[in-house]
């Protein structure tokens, strides 16, 4: 029978493959999220999305996964994760780990001496783990992408 403190599950596991995308436009100067501000009509570089959000290709992957129970830090079902595997997974690194064999992603959390995976949704219990628990850390969330339409 699944655990059902392992709410948000990967569906998928993809390789990265840097290089293969093409080099989009990069806007100059910053757009504001605050009060708009004048717009300039010329272009600062040309950036692949590879080059700002992995770190290291070789030690990288993406993920897609459904759930809900990180949604309060902007992980909601269907998002597309990227996680490193040479990062080093500390207290609060959200990570996407194996527990008993079901993969799961959570923030890591030691609490008086005691390893938790934690939710980020009051409607789901943390993950305490112990001696009997089976965990693997495949690796660190370094971002969610997030679609909006």
């Amino acid at each position: 029978m699944k655990d059902k403190s392992i709410s948000l599950r990967i569906k998928e596991i993809h390789p990265i493959e840097v290089g293969k995308e093409d080099k989009l436009p990069l806007l100059y100067p910053k757009v504001s999220a605050g009060f708009p501000s004048p717009a300039d009509d010329f272009l600062q570089e040309k950036l692949t999305l590879s080059e700002i959000l992995i770190l290291n290709s070789s030690t990288s992957f993406f993920v897609n996964v459904e759930g809900n129970s990180m949604k309060d830090v902007g992980i909601f079902d269907d998002d597309m994760l990227i996680v490193d595997r040479s990062a080093e997974a500390g207290d609060a690194s959200i990570v996407v780990a194996a527990v008993n064999g079901e993969l799961t992603v959570k923030r890591v959390e030691r609490k008086r001496g005691k390893l938790f995976l934690m939710p980020e949704n009051a409607a789901y219990k943390p993950i305490e783990i112990n001696e009997e628990t089976e965990l693997k850390i495949w690796g660190v969330v370094t971002h969610s992408i997030h679609k909006f339409c």
